[in-house]
């Protein structure tokens, strides 16, 4: 059976489109809504949190049936009716809500999608970033078109063009054929017993730091530079420079596997994001520093994103892939997310964006230091 190329790019391009729309903008949304800094990153850490929960009991489903798509399907048109009740939310109380109804199904699709994409990639595995790197062009469609449309239409517009991307996530989701891995693994292992692995508990610690790092980024990036005085556009132009970057490395990745370790890679990844957040913390008054800081991110998310993807399809193989992606997403935007939107939040006015990006680029430092002892030691890979 062919590999259905164009209908998996489409999924990750209207997934990620919206998340184009949403990730700059919805910071500026809820501060125009009338929420403070701490609320803003509280409602970012329920936002996160339920990836703790929502892929493990979704991605059990889908091992258990064969059957990721109904499930991929299903959250996704739930996650956009869960997404309208902000049109009519506006207390505190009721965004908590509409949050938690939203990210329960939003945070569910994308892990199983995963798993579901390397099951019709079985032996062509590297090849996933040549699909994943259409998600990055919807971003970067999303980014420019929304920060664009913005600067001369309300904020209020955005919950719209949100709701209308997140519609083609599941249209898209619906054009996808079922894929199973190539049989079962030759030795099948309990899950328990490859969680328990000391390499793969500290691949998830290093996952749940990085995104602990990249919160406050995610969270409060586009404030922050709304403060230093950067008008909408040019906001959503770093935005989408750092994709551009991302879509670089993604056209190059396979070559790149090809010749250096994913141990290498995710060591190189870590080292880019202590500078990265390091230039954010003390030259955001500066637009060169930024657009280097911004070029840095086709590595802190690109390629420890790719690293991360290919760990667990080694670590979890066949059996166990859609748990296995579902860990991943927990640990990384789940607990991590939830952790480091609360903090951010909690702490940005105490010490302001200079020490939020500092503790980010000290949380890749004890990621660097957890993945140079133990991930890919042994193996080499």
């Amino acid at each position: 059976m062919p590999i259905p190329y164009w209908r998996l790019s489409s999924f990750y391009w209207f997934y990620f489109a919206a998340l184009g729309a949403f990730i700059p903008y919805w910071g500026l949304y809820l501060k125009n809504a009338g929420f403070d800094t701490v609320q803003i990153g509280q409602l970012s850490a329920l936002l996160v949190g339920c990836k703790i929960i929502a892929p493990n009991s979704l991605g059990w489903i889908a091992d258990h049936t064969g059957k990721s798509l109904p499930i991929i399907r299903l959250a996704s048109f739930l996650a956009t009716l869960g997404f309208c009740g902000f049109l009519y939310a506006h207390s505190y109380n009721e965004y908590v809500w509409v949050t938690l109804a939203f990210s329960f199904f939003w945070s569910a699709a994308l892990p199983q999608f995963e798993a579901a994409t390397l099951a019709h990639l079985k032996a062509e595995a590297l090849r996933y970033s040549q699909i994943r790197l259409w998600g990055s062009v919807g971003f970067i469609v999303a980014v420019l078109g929304v920060g664009r449309l913005l600067d001369w239409q309300p904020l209020t517009i955005l919950p719209g063009i949100i709701i209308a991307l997140l519609l083609g996530i599941g249209l898209a989701a619906l054009s996808v054929p079922e894929a199973r891995a190539n049989g079962q693994d030759h030795q099948p292992h309990k899950l328990w017993h490859i969680v328990k692995r000391p390499e793969v508990m500290a691949f998830f610690a290093v996952c749940t730091l990085l995104q602990i790092a990249h919160s406050p980024y995610y969270v409060f990036y586009s404030i922050v530079l709304k403060q230093h005085h950067y008008s909408v556009t040019l906001i959503g132009g770093l935005w989408a420079l750092g994709v551009v970057a991302e879509i670089v490395l993604f056209i190059f990745m396979r070559r790149l596997l090809a010749r250096v370790s994913l141990r290498a890679l995710l060591l190189t990844s870590i080292c880019a994001g202590v500078v990265r957040w390091l230039l954010i913390a003390y030259l955001a008054d500066s637009t060169a520093w930024l657009v280097a800081a911004q070029l840095l991110h086709a590595m802190t998310f690109g390629g420890a994103h790719i690293a991360s993807i290919h760990l667990v399809h080694r670590y979890f193989g066949s059996q166990h892939q859609g748990k296995g992606q579902a860990l991943y997403n927990s640990f990384s935007a789940g607990l991590g997310g939830m952790v480091g939107s609360y903090a951010s939040g909690y702490y940005f006015d105490l010490i302001g964006a200079t020490g939020i990006y500092t503790a980010s680029a000290l949380c890749c430092a004890l990621a660097l230091l957890l993945t140079y002892s133990w991930i890919g030691r042994e193996s080499g890979n």
